[in-house]
């Protein structure tokens, strides 16, 4: 059944925004932020805050992010809070009220014109419950999203190319975010008025994480919780790595379908297992550990994205309230032996959370970097600098 929201109807006046799913429907609204048209997966989020550190989570290439809060952009936008800044994230967002100006001392900039700054196209105006619910029953649909300041639009142009883009199963968006070049990692935790100050002391372990789009936030937290970081690229052989000496090594988040990912990254994990190097993974790095375990990645109907999604601690029966950004997921139907499934989604029993029997290797599906619940999940980091020595 079509949903009047989201339907073939002509464009009204004073439309200068556009959403076209693949299936034909389209959705009109108010443009802002970067002008033309982009491709990508649409997908929805549930926090109430973090807009900023979404849209520059390179776990979102290639998708475009509905925010189901109403109220998006009415703080601003600052040069601290975002995930990464040299790399593309979220294509575009889709929101339901009209961006208002910021009411936050820490704001630098308007959401609007540091989306354009970004090169990310927004639309306001859009029944984003409508949307929402659409993609929870069809699941996450690919569309091209477009802003023109004139409302001139070419919409069988934009449904073809909306229909021509083959989706993210299959797409290998790692080497895309990923850094170019070994880095040293400086800054920690956030505090105000001292920004990103990184704690004292010295004889710290050297952990080596492995970037298939990792968030800024993650390496900060390695750090506060004990460790010296060096972040080297998503291809990055296993004899380089060792070369490093690391006492563990981190298999960070990402975009894209983890079996392609795999390809490049699943021997490397498997010949760093077999040296019995520590190993600690998030998000697409979770997956890339229980492929390497021997276990299969699926494609989610409509995926977890947001600030809000309990979890628990199989264990020891305690629920975390933890942030997520993943479309696809490791099948715990086909854990093999010796993986131990540690964590569970109590929204729908996926799997979150895997370890490995005999190893120092455990992953989480979800983001304890960002700080949900708020400070639930910040033992994952303590526990895996705690058995580095």
């Amino acid at each position: 059944m079509a949903d009047p929201a989201l339907s073939h109807a002509p464009k009204p006046q004073g439309a200068t925004g556009v959403l076209v799913l693949s299936d034909g429907a389209v959705a009109w609204g108010k443009g802002f932020g970067a002008i033309g048209d982009a491709v990508g997966e649409v997908c929805f989020n549930t926090a109430m805050t973090g807009y900023q550190e979404v849209m520059t989570d390179p776990s979102y290439a290639g998708q475009i992010v509905t925010f189901t809060f109403p109220h998006i952009g009415n703080v601003g936008t600052n040069h601290e809070d975002d995930e990464s800044h040299d790399v593309p994230g979220a294509v575009g967002c889709v929101v339901r009220e009209d961006v208002t100006a910021p009411a936050s001392f820490r704001a630098e900039d308007t959401f609007g014109h540091w989306l354009a700054s970004k090169g990310k196209i927004g639309i306001a105006g859009i029944d984003t419950r409508a949307l929402t619910r659409r993609i929870r029953l069809s699941g996450a649909p690919n569309a091209v999203i477009a802003h023109s300041p004139t409302g001139e639009f070419d919409i069988p142009a934009l449904l073809e190319k909306a229909r021509g883009w083959p989706g993210l199963k299959g797409m290998d968006l790692a080497k895309v975010v990923t850094r170019t070049e070994h880095q040293g990692w400086e800054g920690a935790i956030w505090r105000l008025g001292e920004g990103f100050t990184r704690p004292e002391g010295t004889g710290r372990p050297h952990v080596v994480a492995i970037d298939y789009g990792a968030k800024d936030n993650i390496f900060r937290n390695l750090v506060q919780a004990g460790a010296d970081v060096t972040v080297v690229p998503a291809e990055t052989p296993a004899e380089t790595i060792l070369e490093l000496k690391p006492a563990g090594v981190f298999l960070s988040n990402g975009p894209g379908d983890p079996a392609a990912t795999g390809t490049y990254a699943v021997p490397v994990i498997r010949e760093l297992l077999d040296r019995d190097v520590p190993l600690f993974g998030i998000c697409l790095g979770h997956q890339m550990l229980g492929l390497a375990a021997g276990a299969q990645t699926i494609k989610m109907h409509q995926g977890h994205r947001g600030a809000n999604h309990p979890v628990k601690r199989v264990a020891e029966g305690v629920v975390e309230i933890t942030s997520m950004n993943h479309g696809f997921a490791v099948d715990a139907a086909t854990l093999p032996e010796g993986v131990v499934e540690t964590h569970v989604s109590l929204f729908d029993g996926s799997n979150c959370g895997i370890e490995l029997t005999g190893k120092k290797a455990f992953s989480v599906q979800y983001h304890p970097e960002a700080s949900p619940g708020p400070q639930d999940s910040f033992y994952l980091f303590e526990k895996f600098v705690g058995m580095l020595g």
